[in-house]
Order: C-alpha cells, then structure tokens, then sequence
C-alpha cells in the first residue's frame, strides 16, 4: 500500500466516477448530479459568479463570489435569484450553502437561508463553518 499528499487529478476523476456510478445505483430514476453555474458580466468584465449542483431536489452552492466594488449593491442577490431560478427549472426544493463566519453567513440569511449546523473553530479558532438550507 502506497499513500501520497497534494494535489492529484487524475485521483480527484476516478473518485467522482467511482461516487457518480454507486449514488446512480442507489437512486434509479433520478438524473445524475448537473453542475449549475451563473456569472454576471458588465461590458464583457466578470462581477460576479456562483457555481454548484443540481441532483433530484437538492440544490447546492460551492462557490459564490461578488467582486468588491460591486458588493452592497444587489448583485449578489440577483445572482442568487438566477441560481435558485435555475434550480427550481431543474426540480429542485431546496438550495445548501456553506459559508465561514468571516464570509458572507448574514448576507445569505437577509435571502432567506437558514442556519443548520454549524461548525465551531473551523478552519481556526474564532472563527466558524456555517452550513445553511433554503426552501425554493
């Protein structure tokens, strides 16, 4: 038996393909898992970006991104609503977001998600993952 650290590609597609085979055994009749992305350009510059998943009524948002300038000023939640549109187009009942207390846990409350877990001191002390769902 081997064991390797850092970054691995080639490992990272065999896990998903592996994963993507058993969860379509477990779950006939539903759709394999489809990535969701939506970006907001003005004058051809990126503002803003979301990207995450699709599968069955499950919704889930890895990454969120506003550029700074543009924050504050209902972008973030105009990018949200195309990502939830999108989501309830596809089926899905509900979206799940993770965010770190020093990211933007408040931001995605103000849109109607809702705290479920949360991860105290994590990634460091003072500073917690906060996991939150919200019904479409």
């Amino acid at each position: 038996m081997t064991t390797t650290a850092g970054a691995d590609p080639e490992l990272d597609q065999r896990l998903s393909d592996e994963l993507s085979a058993f969860n379509a055994a477990a779950t006939p009749g539903v759709a394999a898992a489809e990535e969701l992305t939506v970006r907001m350009e003005t004058e051809g510059e990126l503002i803003a970006g979301a990207s995450g998943w699709t599968w069955g009524q499950a919704a889930g948002i890895a990454m969120t991104w506003v550029r700074q300038d543009q924050r504050g000023a209902g972008v973030g939640a105009r990018l949200l609503a195309a990502f939830e549109s999108e989501a309830a187009d596809r089926g899905c009942t509900h979206v799940f977001v993770t965010s770190f207390t020093f990211q933007a846990p408040e931001f995605y409350q103000r849109l109607g998600y809702e705290e479920i877990f949360r991860w105290d001191s994590v990634p460091t002390p003072g500073r917690d993952d906060v996991h939150l769902r919200k019904n479409l």
